[in-house]
């Protein structure tokens, strides 16, 4: 692989709190993602918003979904700048590019100047989703591996993989390693949402799902020995 894209879950940032930005855990996080690109791979980040703000929870207690989820996009603009921030701590360069325009804290999405930065060794973090209402920032991440011809989209949750029930209730739930897109679509196995799976699918991009809080993990699983399940076409 050479170039990969990492979706993480907004609330992975929390650490261990219940609410917000853990920085000391964002440092932590920054770490494993520069260990990832001292290996040489050029790294797109996407980040969702579910620490701060969820568009589809503000929905169901009746808010406007669309102003909802324009809520939940700018959330994930405060994430990208907090991992922004980490990261050029510790002298990786970054751009943050938002697909709804702030030109004062961050760049427009712009496929070509963001492939030039990644030629460049820099780490690019795509924020505000897909820039419109009803799709989530799986949506977003899907489109943005499409976009950028990643080889794989490495998802780092705080599962260890794909499980054929939820082993948060079934304490027999089994893992796979690996698994066909069209099953997870039909069983409904809660990778990613539907549209963002189907999008791998039709451009042949594997998912990669991982466990983001062990430590370590993800520079494991990048080398193809930490604890994953891939999902991918049947060989």
């Amino acid at each position: 692989m050479k170039r990969v894209l990492l979706k993480l879950s907004g609330e992975v940032l929390m650490g261990a709190q219940d609410y917000g930005i853990d920085p000391e855990f964002v440092t932590e996080l920054a770490r494993e993602v520069k260990a990832a690109k001292d290996t040489g791979l050029e790294i797109c980040l996407v980040i969702g918003g579910g620490n701060i703000f969820r568009g589809m929870a503000g929905a169901a207690k009746g808010m406007d979904r669309a102003q909802a989820d324009y809520m939940g996009m700018l959330a994930t603009v405060m994430n990208a700048l907090a991992m922004q921030s980490a990261l050029e701590q510790l002298g990786v360069p970054t751009r943050v590019q938002s697909a709804i325009e702030m030109d004062k804290v961050c760049e427009p999405v712009i496929r070509r100047r963001a492939e030039r930065h990644l030629e460049k060794g820099r780490i690019v973090i795509f924020a505000a989703g897909v820039g419109a209402p009803y799709f989530t920032t799986d949506s977003g991440a899907a489109l943005r591996a499409a976009e950028m011809r990643c080889d794989a989209l490495f998802k780092g949750t705080s599962v260890d993989g794909v499980y054929d029930s939820d082993p948060k209730k079934n304490p027999q739930a089994k893992r796979y390693d690996t698994v066909d897109y069209d099953t997870v679509l039909a069983g409904n196995l809660k990778v990613m949402d539907a549209s963002a799976v189907a999008l791998c699918r039709d451009n042949a991009i594997p998912i990669v799902v991982f466990s983001i809080r062990e430590r370590g993990n993800l520079a494991k699983v990048l080398s193809g020995t930490g604890v994953q399940t891939i999902v991918q076409e049947e060989a």
